[in-house]
């Protein structure tokens, strides 16, 4: 609400007239006290730099009119910086101005949603959407007149049409990790065959089910976080074909805080980040077994049980956590929680846009961080 009345036109108006000099005085008076009241100091950061909080709830946001946006548990932006959320609502979108539910196009799944891809090729933008209907394609804009294909196993070669996660490969291909495994399909018409059992048997991936999944730079391999069997990384072979290469996982010998992998995120230098539920795994180069670096909140971090990485333009990473959110320098650690302006410190999901705005998916709603601001939606 601060920024909102200090960019209304009152105090000037006021000031126009003198007999309403006091008036104005006083305006001024209470505006000052708001945002000094507003402050909150960065942990690890001087007094220079503050940081205020507001809701973004107001009657110039329309999210304050009836959207509901709970688990947010997955965030992706589009090439015109639209920022689009899987909730428990269904697909809801912002583009700066006006919120969305998109809940209009009958064949679009709108039940029991667990992730949304976005990617862009020579054909044009689209969307995948994970859910226990199956792999859902559709065109970018996403509107109720776009044409669906739902991918299951009654029209396609797909492992399982219980779909977990679906993340963008190399080109056309897209990655599909489901309960029985990993499907992959290239220029939706060729789906790749699996020949990773010797690596991973179907009944692995429903022992310890996919939790998460991430692309390497060169989006031919794939790394998915599993509920219990640390890392499984699978590759597009030469022959079109998913191969499988050895597990990370804490038995390999491997130093991995944990085999209950909740997040992965490839760096662009290509350096491998593991969240789990005891804390932050990081590997470098292509030696399997060196190369392993442990955080844990003994080093800095929030909260040990991580779920979302990311990385910002400053090459910072961003971890969000059960407790709050952490960001990592690459030598020190800063810290938010609710106290700072957080809407939750239970960080389902983070994404940052072309702006350099970070927004955080929570249980209870959305926050973005711009400028030192924390805005609640």
């Amino acid at each position: 609400m601060l920024r909102q009345i200090m960019n209304t036109g009152i105090t000037r108006n006021i000031l126009l007239g003198p007999a309403h000099f006091v008036i104005a005085v006083v305006i001024i008076m209470v505006t000052l006290s708001m945002r000094n009241a507003s402050f909150r100091l960065l942990p690890g950061k001087n007094n220079n730099y503050p940081v205020t909080s507001f809701s973004g709830k107001t009657d110039s946001l329309p999210n304050g009119k009836g959207i509901s946006i709970k688990n947010v548990k997955t965030i992706v932006v589009d090439e015109n910086n639209i920022k689009w959320f899987c909730t428990d609502a269904g697909i809801i979108s912002f583009n700066g101005e006006n919120w969305k539910l998109h809940n209009v196009n009958g064949d679009l799944p709108i039940r029991d949603l667990r992730d949304i891809a976005y990617a862009v090729n020579p054909e044009g933008s689209e969307f995948w959407i994970a859910s226990p209907a199956g792999a859902t394609f559709v065109r970018h804009p996403l509107d109720d007149q776009k044409e669906v294909i739902i991918f299951n196993k009654d029209n396609s070669d797909i492992l399982s049409e219980e779909v977990i996660r679906i993340v963008a490969g190399k080109n056309s291909l897209r990655w599909i990790g489901t309960d029985k495994g990993i499907s992959a399909l290239l220029r939706l018409d060729h789906w790749l065959t699996p020949s990773y059992d010797i690596h991973y048997p179907e009944d692995m991936f429903q022992d310890w089910p996919i939790t998460s999944m991430a692309t390497s730079i060169g989006g031919d391999s794939l790394y998915a976080g599993t509920a219990g069997a640390g890392i499984v990384r699978v590759y597009r072979d030469e022959v079109d074909a998913i191969s499988g290469a050895s597990v990370y996982a804490q038995w390999g010998p491997i130093i991995l805080p944990s085999d209950n992998i909740l997040s992965v995120f490839i760096a662009p230098d290509g350096t491998q980040w593991f969240g789990t539920e005891a804390g932050i795994a990081k590997h470098t180069g292509n030696d399997t077994l060196d190369n392993w670096t442990v955080y844990t909140t003994e080093d800095g971090l929030v909260d040990n049980f991580v779920q979302a990485i990311i990385g910002d333009q400053e090459g910072k990473l961003w971890f969000g956590t059960r407790g709050g959110v952490s960001i990592f320098n690459g030598s020190s650690w800063i810290s938010y929680t609710t106290g700072d302006g957080l809407a939750s410190n239970h960080i389902l999901s983070i994404a940052i846009d072309h702006n350099g705005v970070v927004w955080m998916g929570t249980d209870v709603g959305i926050t973005a961080f711009e400028n030192g601001e924390f805005i609640n939606y």
